[in-house]
């Protein structure tokens, strides 16, 4: 039996049969980066609860007792977590999918599969960590439920697999942005961790999007995707930090514009990355 591998016609068009087909190799690779990670470390995958929580005990020290940023009603620390948790899923995922072509450059030019099938083992890889992130913030958030806080989880918490299904395709659509670009441009590895910090201030994370009062720096930080990810997760668990329909039609609409030009991007770089890396 032959096989013939021709390049898509389509730059739109993505064979999620033969990404189905290839399953094992992604969940083998999303396998593989999980044990990376843990691999010769003291505390293993306790790094994945130790650094939410010490980020989260930092922020509610600077900005909620010293500069007095304001959380919605909240609990500072439950603020301060519920934001990190999506974001840490979200900055994992870009970073691990925009820099998985290059980091997989040899794997890539001996063997053919599906190119998708490496940035989507970041989505899959870091489900795991977000998945630890969330079970230590559901245990924080008992403790200050249980404590009588005015917290008060909302029917919206069902759909929390949406939420992560949102953050993922943000995430995924900056990652495979990336990933093309960085075939050609090799330092936009070292921009990468910069451009995630920047855009960290520019999420509200450490204060309330309500906060924000001037007009174009409102409609700077709606504009940001990740804003609707980090307010609705607030939201369905505390039942506080409310978010407009609005906001997060605007905040779908651009996730499809990214991913689909992201995959358009993507499809027109893998036709010759392997010459250029």
């Amino acid at each position: 039996m032959e096989t013939v591998i021709e390049p898509s016609k389509s730059l739109f068009r993505i064979n999620w049969r033969e990404v189905v087909e290839y399953r094992d190799l992604l969940i083998l690779l999303a396998r593989r980066d999980i044990t990376v990670v843990y691999k010769q470390t003291l505390l293993g995958p306790l790094w994945f609860v130790i650094q939410p929580v010490i980020m989260s005990i930092i922020f509610t020290v600077i900005f909620g007792r010293v500069a007095k940023i304001p959380t919605d009603g909240m609990p500072r620390f439950v603020f301060y977590m519920g934001g990190l948790v999506m974001w840490n899923y979200f900055s994992a995922v870009l970073n691990n999918s925009g820099t998985s072509l290059i980091g997989n450059a040899n794997l890539l030019s001996k063997v053919y599969f599906p190119r998708l099938v490496i940035p989507l083992s970041a989505v899959v890889s870091n489900l795991a960590h977000l998945l630890v992130n969330l079970g230590v913030f559901a245990a924080f958030y008992v403790y200050f439920y249980v404590e009588g806080t005015s917290i008060q989880p909302t029917w919206w918490i069902l759909a929390l697999p949406l939420l992560i299904a949102y953050t993922a395709l943000v995430g995924l659509g900056f990652g495979l942005w990336v990933a093309a670009i960085t075939t050609k441009y090799r330092d936009m590895r070292l921009a990468l961790p910069f451009v995630l910090q920047i855009w960290m201030y520019a999420s509200p994370i450490f204060y309330s999007a309500s906060g924000v009062a001037e007009p174009f720096f409102r409609a700077v930080l709606w504009a940001n995707p990740m804003t609707v990810s980090i307010q609705l997760n607030r939201y369905i668990f505390t039942g506080m930090g409310g978010i407009g329909v609005g906001a997060v039609l605007q905040g779908l609409v651009v996730t499809a514009l990214v991913l689909v030009s992201g995959i358009v991007v993507f499809n027109r770089v893998q036709r010759n990355f392997v010459d250029t890396i």
